[in-house]
């Protein structure tokens, strides 16, 4: 019984932990958008990407959904 008890805490905390992981990521992917004005003023392009929709690309690669 008691190696019944220890695994269930074990499958419960990994669980919980795959939880909030996947809530973080979610979190993370829901960037906000930024104007193409925003974007040009900060020394971006505005670059429409075909299935991906419109995006700024700042000078150091990065890119943001321009919305």
């Amino acid at each position: 019984m008691r190696i019944r008890r220890l695994l269930g805490l074990a499958l419960a905390t990994a669980a919980l932990a795959g939880a909030s992981a996947l809530g973080a990521a979610t979190a993370q992917a829901a960037a906000p958008t930024i104007t193409s004005a925003e974007c040009t003023a900060q020394g971006g392009s505005v670059v429409s990407q075909p299935y991906a929709g419109t995006v700024c690309v700042f000078p150091d690669g990065s890119k943001q959904a321009v919305g």
